[in-house]
This record gives C-alpha cells, structure tokens and sequence, in this order.
C-alpha cells in the first residue's frame, strides 16, 4: 500500500461538470508528498476499510467532524494587489476618473518597498482567509515591489501568478506613474520573468510570473509588440483587460479600427495561458477567437456592477467554448471574497436574462438565456478559473492539487440554517454557497499544506 502524506476523510464538493456537482460522500483523500491528490476512495471501493484500517488514528490522517465539509480552493482569475489599499472606496464615479483620481496615486506609492510589504502581507493573508488559494494578481509598474508579492505568496504558502505591470505610454498615464521608457517596461519585465521563475524552484505550490500590459490603452505599440514576443519567449502566462467599459472598447476601436480581442491577438498577447478580465462587450467574432486560441475570461461580476456599463452574458460565452473563471478586481469590486462574487454572478446574470426597465413590456426586457446556476458560479470559482490558467487544480480528483477550503456549518457566530442531520447534500451546498461567511472557512490547505486556520 502506497505510503501518503496526508490522508484526509469526509463529504466533499466538487464540479462535475460546468452544471453539475459531484458529492463525494465520507471519501478518502490521499495525499502524496508532491501535495497531489494521488487517490480518491469512495465507501464502496473495496480498498476503502483497508486504506481507512491502515492511516486512522496516525498524525498525518485527518478526519471532519460533523457540519464540515471539503470545498475546492477558489482561485482568484483578477486581482489588483495594491488596491486592496483603497478596497471599498471611490466606487462611484466612472473608470477614467477612478484611474487617475485614484488608483494611480495608490499604486503610485507601492516603490516603498515597506508600504508594499504592509499591504501585500495583509492581502495575501486575507484572501486565504476567503478561501482563495491561488490568485492571479496585477502588481504594479515596480519591478522590486511586484518581485516582493511573488515572494510573500511563496511564503504564505499561496500560489501566486504575480504581473510586473507595463503602462508605458506617455499620453496616457500620468507622469507620476507610469514606466520611465518602452525599453524600460520590456527590460524590466524580463528580469521580472527571470527572478519570479527562479523562486519558483523552491516554491512547493509554485510562484508565475505573468507578462501585464494593464490595458492597451496604457501601452505604446511597442511595448504590446514587445511584451507578445516575452510571452513566446517564456512561455509565460499573460492577463490584461479587455472590452471593459464603453470607454476603453471605444478607444482600441478608434485607435486599431477593430476590437480589442483582435488588437490584443495581433501582438501575441493571447493563448490557452492568457486571462483577459472583464470582456463585457465581446462580439461573437471576438469570442470565436478567444474559443480558437484558448483564451480565459475572468469575470469580475461585483466590480462589473460599477465600471463596466453593462452585464456581461457569461452564458452565452460560456456556451461558445471560452473557458472562464471568477474574479474579485479588487478593488474595482469591493470583496474579497469568491463567495460574494458567486452570488453576484448569479443575480446579475438573472437580472440580464428578466431586463431591468419596468417601463418595458416583459417579452422586451431582459436577454433569453442569460442565467446561471450557483453551481455554474462554484464552477467558475474552482475547475473553471483552473481550466482558465491551464493548471490542475480547482477540483477534488486525482492528479489535481489538495487545494481545499474546510467549511463548518456549526460555527457559533456563523451558523448555517442545517437543521435536519439527514438534509439532502445538494441544499447544504447551495446553503454554503449562498451563506458561508469568513468565520465558516476552518481551515485552507494549498498544495497538501495547511496555511490558514481560524480558531472558534
């Protein structure tokens, strides 16, 4: 019998499929020293009493108590890291203006390194916390402070894809924040790539580095140019934004003369590891191409509500192949949590399909088919936003990463209306889907390690 590191037994959920969910009930989970899910036991397996017989009892067996359950680890497909500064704040005025009112000079201060230090620490903390175990982040022009996020990731035990990012157009940013030339923003961003993948060597759950151009609004034509050939040089993964806001669609328009997903695949900044945020006004062309190179959607659906002057129909472009995963934006969406950004998917993507003008007849209103299901939206939070940055995790199976979130439906301060010990499994998830709080999240484990746990 193979000789695990972990082992771990109880009621799981996982994504079966982009509609479903598999309930794995009192299941063995056996973890190798890799931190890889190497076996998965179901009652009925006829190994099942031997593994059980073999592993309980020991230090390295780990059993739920009653109320908890195993929820994969969400991953985080948009997050401004030194936003988090200004989470919750200047969300009422349009995206241009909260750029440069605001968010510039915030990010403008992360060349303190001990100012970075201070907030990433806290962010990273505080998104594991949520349950978030692996975390796409945008970073900021600061080649050192992007460096330091990588690094407290590998310290925290969060798997971190981390952008070093390029805003080097003159015209477009303001002389306080920006990178000081293109050559700059190129040179800068490769000693980036180099560093961030030689901390990854001593990285067990793995550091990324990710080539930013914010948007192309911010970048010249050389720099995009550039940047497309350090993706293929590399092989890196690469995030951007794309078709946000009426704004920002409209300018690439004006500027190319096509959209921006085209824009974007001219200077080889798409790929099967490319995430491109928002993409609220994707045409079906433009979504043909995203299907076609294997490019990801992460869909930001709080922060949509304030800067992206439309719903995006995640459905629709869900149903043409795109692989999409969720998104906080922090802080252009105010939470941290995959949670509370499940649960807006899914009211904003109720509220596209019944329209939201009552001066309109009912039959005109809204966009037929536009729903989703919260299982939809678990699936986004966890398999989708794994699919979307091309690495095995997001679901509990074998050959995938024990990345989990242990959630207690008992907790005092938290607890989940579950009254009937026998209550169908399928309500007591979309009850955890719907309810859970920080409080409920026990513990996190990334890549077979423990790195968070709440005391009652």
């Amino acid at each position: 019998m193979a000789n695990y590191t972990q082992v771990f037994k109880g009621t799981a959920f996982t994504s079966k499929s982009s509609k479903d969910i598999l309930i794995l009930k009192e299941h063995l989970f056996c973890i190798n020293q890799n931190g890889m899910i190497e076996k998965v036991l179901s009652p009925n397996d006829a190994d099942y009493q031997e593994m059980l017989r073999a592993h309980e009892g020991k230090v390295h067996f780990h059993q739920l108590e009653p109320g908890q359950y195993f929820l994969p680890g969400f991953v985080d497909t948009h997050v401004h890291a030194p936003q988090w500064a200004q989470s919750g704040t200047a969300l009422d005025i349009p995206l241009y203006d909260w750029l440069n009112t605001y968010t510039f000079p915030i990010e403008s201060k992360f060349s303190d390194l001990t100012f970075a230090k201070e907030v990433y620490d806290d962010l990273v903390s505080t998104l594991l916390a949520n349950g978030t175990t692996t975390s796409l982040y945008f970073a900021t022009v600061h080649k050192e402070a992007s460096l330091l996020l990588a690094e407290i990731c590998a310290q925290k035990g969060q798997r971190g894809l981390v952008g070093k990012v390029v805003m080097d157009d003159p015209e477009q940013n303001p002389p306080f924040y920006r990178d000081v030339d293109t050559k700059t923003a190129l040179a800068e961003t490769e000693e980036f790539i180099l560093a961030v993948k030689a901390l990854a060597k001593s990285t067990k759950q793995g550091v990324y580095p990710v080539v930013t151009p914010r948007f192309i609004p911010s970048c010249t034509d050389a720099a995009l140019k550039g940047l497309g050939e350090l993706v293929a040089k590399h092989d890196t993964h690469v995030q951007s934004h794309c078709s946000e806001s009426d704004w920002e669609h409209h300018h690439v328009q004006d500027r190319f003369q096509k959209n921006d997903a085209f824009a974007l695949n001219d200077f080889g900044l798409l790929g099967d590891k490319a995430v491109m945020a928002h993409c609220n006004f994707l045409d079906d062309d433009d979504a043909h191409l995203f299907a076609k190179t294997g490019t990801a959607i992460a869909h930001c659906p709080i922060s949509n509500a304030y800067f992206a002057n439309s719903v995006i129909p995640i459905s629709h472009l869900h149903a043409k192949g795109i692989d999409v995963g969720l998104g906080s934006d922090l802080s252009g969406g105010f939470s941290p949590s995959l949670f509370d950004n499940a649960r807006q998917a899914v009211m904003s993507s109720r509220m596209l399909e019944d329209g939201v003008n009552p001066a309109l007849p009912a039959e005109q209103r809204g966009l037929p088919s536009s729903r989703i299901t919260i299982n939809e939206a678990f699936y986004f939070a966890t398999a989708g936003g794994g699919e979307s940055l091309s690495l095995p995790i997001g679901r509990l199976e074998e050959n995938y990463a024990w990345d989990i979130q242990i959630i207690d439906s008992r907790v005092s301060s938290a607890k989940l209306p579950i009254f009937n010990p026998d209550e169908d499994l399928n309500d007591v998830f979309q009850k955890i889907m719907y309810l859970a709080r920080p409080e409920n999240i026990r513990e996190v484990w990334v890549q077979g390690e423990k790195v968070h746990s709440r005391k009652l």
